[in-house]
């Protein structure tokens, strides 16, 4: 008679344990910058991002506002409608369980706070643009390594909207841009099944571009 699974139970809280442990000292890194560094941060990621080559075809790009110390990157958003490039903002689908619509955001767009207390575009703000139509996806994170895995807020929002990716290895429908502060970087992350890979990472200074 087979013994039960004893020891992945442990290694399962273990390692559970460890990523909320990292999730909490990441977010209060964020936290604690000031807002000079935040301000340094954000613009140092435009200008890192701008003149990529993925960033000038793209045509239809979801970023988001930034929240709990993530890197800002409303720079880029400006720049984006300064390119007459279309900018959506995700969110909270409001059937769907931990799912994200993407809704045009401009300088006009009426606003509300959600469930989390996070701004985003009222829901009557037409017309909503599906996940696979989108063209670059920006989004943020808690903790990163330099192959590409990200650790998020532990919501699984992104990756449920983006499962469609899995099945081909994240090379079909929107490419996935990571953002970050460089000190969220970690040696490595576990990689669990429902985890859709990144097409690369950005911080304010360096990349880190998904190995083939």
């Amino acid at each position: 008679m087979n013994n039960p699974p004893v020891d992945a139970n442990i290694s399962d809280f273990s390692l559970n344990s460890e990523r909320k442990a990292l999730r909490r000292r990441m977010r209060q890194a964020r936290r604690a910058l000031s807002p000079a560094r935040q301000r340094l941060a954000a613009i140092n990621l435009r200008n890192r991002i701008r003149h990529q080559l993925w960033f000038r075809q793209a045509r239809h790009i979801a970023l988001y506002l930034p929240n709990d110390g993530e890197i800002d990157p409303t720079p880029l958003i400006r720049l984006c409608w300064q390119l007459n490039k279309k900018v959506y903002l995700p969110v909270l689908h409001p059937i769907r369980h931990n799912r994200l619509w993407f809704l045009p955001y401009t300088r006009t767009t009426r606003m509300q706070r959600n469930c989390f207390r996070i701004l985003e575009p009222a829901l009557k703000q037409q017309p909503r643009r599906p996940a696979w139509a989108l063209d670059l996806v920006m989004l943020p994170l808690v903790a990163f390594d330099a192959d590409g895995n990200r650790m998020g807020m532990g919501g699984g929002f992104y990756d449920r909207t983006f499962s469609y990716k899995l099945a081909a290895n994240g090379l079909q429908g929107a490419r996935l841009i990571g953002l970050a502060h460089d000190f969220q970087r970690v040696d490595a992350l576990p990689i669990q099944p429902w985890d859709v890979p990144l097409f690369g990472i950005i911080t304010d200074r360096a990349r880190y571009m998904r190995r083939a």
